[in-house]
Parts: C-alpha cells; sequence; structure tokens
C-alpha cells in the first residue's frame, strides 16, 4: 500500500487526503496546531474546516512532523504559499532523520509575499533542485471533493513522467487528474483567479448583474493570459483547467473564500474583518499585492488585478476604483 503525508489540515488539505484515503492508500495528515489534531483524532473528522465528512479507515491525524512523513511514498503540502518556505525549511532536516521517497506535491496557490517567487522556485530555493516536484491546481471545492463529486484538475512537473506518475496516485473516477508540463502555467492559473475573485464578489455584492460578471471574467482572462505569456506560462495552460476553469468557478460560486471576501468589501466591511471572522487563509488577499508587482515589473497591463490590490490597500475606496475601470480609454478587445 502506498503511503501519503499530507501536510495542512484545513479543508483543502483534509479533502485530498480523504480523496487520496479513498483510493486505496494510506493517509497521514499533518496539522500544526495540536489541539486541532486532537480533535481530528477523536472525532474522525475535521469539524472546523470540513464538517460531516467523516474520515476513511486508512486516513489518520499526525501531530508530529517527522512521524507523518516516516515512509511516505510521496509528500502532499496544502499549507497556505506564505507557509510553504517555512513548511519546507521545517522538512529539510528531517530528510536525513526520516526514511521518506523524495516526491513533493503541493496544492498551494499563490506567490511568496517578500521574494516573489512562486511555489516551485521557493521548493527549490530550500530543497534543491534535486527533490522531484509537482504541483496540483484546478477547479475544485474541497466539500465537493471530498462528497466525491465529479472533479478534474491538472498536475504539472518539468518532467512529464513524473507527473503521470503522481497523478495516478490521486485518479479516479469522481477526481480525473491530467498531467501538464507546464508548471508556471498552472502555479500561475491557480494565483491571478484568486485575485479576480475577489473582484467578481465586488461585482455581484454591488449588484451590477450578470452581463458585468461576464466582462469582468472575461477581461480578467486577458489579464491572466497577458501575464503568463510574459512569464513564460503556455496559452493553452491557461486555458485549461488550471486557468479559465478554475477562475469560472471562483468567480461564480459562493464556495470561493475570496470571491466571499470580495462581497464582503462590498458590503462595507474591510479584509481585516472578513478574515478575522472566517479564521482561515484567503488566498488571493495575500497574492493580490504581489500580482500587481509582478505585472509592473514585467510591463504587463492588469488593471482589474490592480484595483483590486488598490482597494485591498486601501489606496482608493471602492467606488473610484470602480470608477477608474469603467472610465477606461476604448481600446480593441485583443488589447
Amino acid at each position: 500500500m502506498t503511503t501519503a503525508a499530507v501536510l495542512g489540515a484545513g479543508s483543502w488539505g483534509t479533502a485530498l487526503a480523504i480523496q487520496l484515503a479513498n483510493n486505496g492508500h494510506a493517509v497521514k495528515l499533518w496539522g500544526h496546531d495540536a489541539e486541532h489534531v486532537k480533535a481530528l483524532q477523536s472525532d474522525q473528522e475535521n469539524k472546523r474546516y470540513l464538517a460531516e465528512k467523516t474520515f476513511p479507515d486508512t486516513l489518520s491525524a499526525e501531530a508530529s512532523l517527522a512521524n507523518a512523513i516516516q515512509d511516505s511514498d510521496f509528500i502532499l503540502s496544502v499549507v497556505p504559499s506564505y507557509a510553504m518556505r517555512e513548511t519546507c525549511e521545517k522538512l529539510k532536516p528531517l530528510a536525513e532523520t526520516s526514511k521518506f521517497a523524495n516526491k513533493f506535491v503541493w496544492a498551494s496557490k499563490g506567490f511568496e509575499k517578500k521574494s516573489k517567487m512562486m511555489m516551485h522556485q521557493v521548493v527549490e530555493d530550500v530543497l534543491g533542485n534535486k527533490i522531484q516536484s509537482a504541483v496540483l491546481s484546478g477547479p475544485s471545492f474541497a466539500k465537493e471533493v471530498a462528497s466525491s463529486l465529479p472533479t478534474a484538475v491538472s498536475l504539472a512537473s518539468s518532467d512529464i513522467e513524473y507527473a503521470k506518475e503522481l497523478a495516478a496516485y490521486f485518479h479516479s473516477d469522481n477526481f480525473r487528474v491530467y498531467a501538464s508540463d507546464d508548471v508556471i502555467g498552472v502555479e500561475l492559473g491557480g494565483t491571478v483567479k484568486n485575485v479576480l475573485a475577489i473582484a467578481s464578489g465586488i461585482v455581484d455584492g454591488l449588484g451590477f448583474g450578470a452581463n458585468a460578471r461576464a466582462a469582468l471574467v472575461t477581461r480578467g482572462m486577458a489579464e491572466m493570459m497577458r501575464l503568463g505569456v510574459a512569464l513564460k506560462a503556455k496559452p493553452q495552460t491557461l486555458m485549461g483547467l488550471a486557468g479559465m476553469g478554475d477562475l469560472v468557478l471562483t468567480c461564480t460560486d459562493n464556495q470561493s473564500r475570496n470571491r466571499r471576501l470580495g462581497i464582503a468589501l462590498a458590503q462595507g466591511k474591510t479584509a481585516k474583518q472578513y478574515m478575522d471572522d472566517l479564521g482561515q487563509a484567503v488566498e488571493g488577499f495575500h497574492a493580490a499585492q504581489v500580482v500587481y508587482e509582478v505585472a509592473k515589473d514585467n510591463n504587463v497591463e492588469m488593471p482589474i488585478c490592480n484595483q483590486v490590490w488598490n482597494v485591498l490597500s486601501e489606496k482608493v475606496d471602492l467606488k473610484t476604483a470602480i470608477a477608474q475601470l469603467l472610465g477606461r480609454e476604448m481600446k480593441q478587445e485583443s488589447s
């Protein structure tokens, strides 16, 4: 039996751990909060983040990172993007004392704020380039995956054969995994769509209607494509599950924490108030500034994403941001 270590006991980490266990793998789910792990062990479900989804028999919770990764055939990291470096730094010394395969995959979405690195760059910076690494991303809400509802995602590695090998661990009739060699494209799609989902929430929260939402998603996709071209992503990747697919999902369904943040902003709440009430990571909030800066560094025009950051950083109010967007000069659609 294959053994997997899943790092991060939030809703998404728990859902993927359940998916792997349902596929017949032995899974150890690691959480950084010892009290939360105790609750997982006693309840055999994640009542805090993914209630009423009972753990399969082959899924166990673990508070010790060393114990979680011991003898694992691969490691899946589902910690927030801002915690990726810290998690990799904890893993590095354990590689010398714990027996585990040199295989690492992550399902975190975002840039590292200070360095502006993408997650694959953070992993390589800390763990080196000898470790086999990959990213899993696509249109997938945790509750639906844990409920075995039909889902399709992308798994990318620079080594396509390794991507196919890892994809087979996750793949099932209800969870289709498509292998890719475009790591940048898969990561970028999952990052930018979170910022655009905040914008979509604002549009709907203000009652602007379905026409405005459709326009935002379409023009937001154009922004994603422009940044992708600048960063050497493949356009077909961004038009696939990890780009367009994830963008449509998070911009149109209130299961998205990022979209709900936008709705809260439209209702007059601050981002801090919303996130304090939620008690979970909102990746779009953390990504917005870096997307803004990376776009600026690469001379890429991203007016929607830029205004999201302006609102989140309280540089402008919502009314001004919207007026500036709507007042932009006329252009050809291809620009």
